[in-house]
């Protein structure tokens, strides 16, 4: 652990986890179990077809785009739908590389939050590698801009977040702060999914039709903060739980960038779609980032 508390070491988990249930969209169980992996494997999702397995590394290359949701598919292969829960957990949790075999198309939404996935990998104990942690080190300001919707990427040497969203009856919203596994356990990963009553049932209609993609088929209020008027039914567990599951997304979106990133993020009203355009403007400018690694002491230096 360097100076600034970030880890100079990559790492893995301690140990397997398994867990089921359904996702948000398809209403379909599936079982997933998370593996231990060597270094510089990265995430990879592992998903059986028929006798088969198809690998899905979460990666930006791979990123489709799908109904409220970050997706993942390489080539015509097998999508893996609803990743940025988990992937919002590894990454603030400093899990590098592991493996994620998923028997479904769709990961669990569990209560709508990342904290049972926080708590499986707590369990599960992080082992660092004997290799340096390579970070995504941004170099300048990177931005993407959609009417209202204004997202920027400039150099920090922490992951820093700023979001900031508007909803009718709740007024402004804001949350800020460094994504470290203490912060994101206690601030972030308790607040659930959300979305009005009046966009559920219009979802769960669309989502049967025909050739239309699956959307809220697995939506309850068990699963969802559904939003009426200024609350939630059942209660809201912050007053603010909508903008930290916004700045909850942007951490799992972000992190199909393939390493930490040391970057400061601000965003107006993100959400998944311009996520990924901030993060595929970053990725596609080699001029606005390096990977680099930690001493013991001092700032990052590019990797060797």
């Amino acid at each position: 652990m360097t100076a600034s508390g970030l880890p100079r070491r990559a790492a893995t988990l301690g140990a397997a986890f398994d867990c089921a249930g359904e996702g948000i969209h398809t209403g379909v169980r599936s079982e997933v179990r998370v593996t231990p992996a060597v270094a510089g494997r990265g995430i990879v999702f592992r998903r059986a077809v028929g006798s088969g397995v198809a690998e899905v590394p979460a990666l930006w290359t791979h990123r489709r785009s799908r109904p409220l949701c970050t997706a993942l598919q390489v080539g015509e292969g097998p999508l893996v739908r609803t990743v940025e829960h988990l992937l919002a957990a590894l990454t603030a949790m400093r899990i590098d590389d592991a493996v994620v075999e998923i028997v479904g198309e769709e990961l669990p939404i569990f209560d709508g939050s990342a904290a049972p996935w926080c708590a499986m990998i707590r369990t599960a104990g992080r082992v660092e590698h004997d290799a340096p942690r390579r970070y995504l080190r941004v170099l300048k300001p990177v931005e993407h801009v959609n009417g209202m919707r204004r997202l920027t990427i400039e150099p920090a040497d922490a992951h820093l977040l700023s979001v900031h969203i508007e909803l009718n009856h709740f007024g402004p919203l804001d949350w800020s702060g460094p994504v470290t596994p203490e912060t994101f356990e206690r601030e972030l990963a308790p607040s659930r999914s959300f979305g009005r009553v009046t966009w559920t049932i219009p979802g769960k209609i669309r989502g049967l039709w025909p050739f239309g993609e699956p959307l809220l088929r697995g939506a309850t209020t068990k699963n969802t903060a559904a939003l009426w008027k200024n609350t939630a039914i059942g209660g809201l567990r912050m007053p603010d739980e909508p903008v930290r599951h916004r700045a909850l997304d942007l951490v799992g979106d972000l992190a199909l960038a393939g390493l930490p990133l040391l970057g400061r993020v601000t965003a107006a009203h993100p959400g998944h779609e311009h996520n990924y355009a901030l993060l595929a403007a970053l990725m596609r400018d080699p001029t606005a980032w390096d990977v680099a690694t930690l001493d013991a002491d001092g700032p990052p230096r590019a990797a060797a």
